[in-house]
């Protein structure tokens, strides 16, 4: 017998869509950039098709191998990854990896990167004619020595990017922001330059230290911080950026419940990305979605319009 939560979906008493700019989600669960790869064994714990959209692993022209192992160190409520941005390059995901995720019938969004805008650019030419349903640019990550943080604390160069990215391709441009540096410039210079939506936001730059070896524990040194841990700080950045842009916001950082996403829609967001939570347990995302309407219930809303950007302060 179907609860009554449930039965207040199927009756269309409860609406979960939701609108992130240009885009359209049956539901607001997005599997999260980098922790669950191209989707590769998840499929087997999770039923991709129910989620409202997909963010692809990180891509880039060509095969990337990534930094050397070890890769991953477990932190208090949070992981420290130092990947690398692995990821087979454009042209074997075009063939290989890209018909297996449309199958599954949910909005694909592909995560790119570059270690300049030529790079970004020519990753956008070469899915222009893809069934896909936005991009991705991850200006942000920590744990690349080119294209990565640094890329992202600039501005001007994130506007340029954005104006091209814009230009060139059919899709709508999501930027991914870092968590750390002038975040709300950048912010400001993504949408001043045409971007359709914010992901907010990446991974924090942290250290695990091995006192033992006195030595950092990754191969690399430094990773980025994802988790639980993270939560509070990235609720405080999709906040203030909703309140200061009224800027349709993907939140991401730490959501492992119902109530987590719950969260990020008061502050501003109108979807999020489960990302870590699917390392600790691969079927978290397909557990929060079933979690979601017994929580909108409690909470006496009918749909998720009633909840963004409404946190009282």
């Amino acid at each position: 017998m179907l609860d009554q939560p449930l039965k207040s979906v199927l009756n269309g008493y409860m609406d979960l869509s939701t609108h992130v700019g240009p885009l359209s989600f049956k539901n607001p669960i997005l599997l999260a950039s980098g922790t669950w790869g191209f989707g590769e064994g998840l499929d087997s714990y999770l039923d991709l098709s129910g989620l409202g959209g997909l963010v692809t692993k990180g891509l880039s022209l060509e095969p990337r191998a990534g930094n050397p192992p070890p890769r991953l160190a477990e932190t208090p409520c949070g992981l420290i990854n130092a990947i690398g941005l692995e990821n087979p390059g454009l042209e074997t995901f075009r063939q290989e990896f890209l018909p297996r995720l449309e199958a599954y019938g949910v909005p694909i969004l592909v995560n790119i990167f570059g270690e300049s805008l030529e790079d970004y650019l020519r990753v956008a030419e070469g899915l222009r004619e893809e069934k896909i349903s936005a991009l991705e640019v991850n200006i942000s990550c920590p744990n690349v020595e080119k294209g990565g943080l640094q890329f992202g604390q600039d501005p001007g160069s994130v506007k340029r990017l954005v104006e091209e990215l814009v230009r060139l391709s059919p899709f709508p441009v999501v930027v991914k922001l870092s968590p750390v540096g002038p975040v709300r410039e950048v912010a400001e210079a993504a949408l001043s330059a045409g971007a359709s939506a914010l992901t907010v936001a990446n991974t924090y730059p942290a250290l695990a230290v091995d006192v033992f070896q006195r030595r950092p524990v990754l191969s690399r040194g430094t990773g980025g911080l994802s988790g639980p841990a993270i939560k509070p700080l990235t609720l405080r950045l999709v906040h203030e950026l909703y309140r200061l842009f009224q800027a349709p916001i993907i939140g991401c950082g730490g959501i492992v419940s119902a109530s987590d996403v719950v969260e990020y829609l008061l502050c501003g967001a109108a979807a999020v990305q489960v990302g870590t939570a699917t390392l600790l347990d691969p079927e978290a995302p397909g557990k929060i979605l079933s979690d979601l309407p017994s929580f909108l219930v409690a909470l006496g809303v009918q749909n998720l319009k009633e909840l963004i950007g409404t946190l009282r302060t």
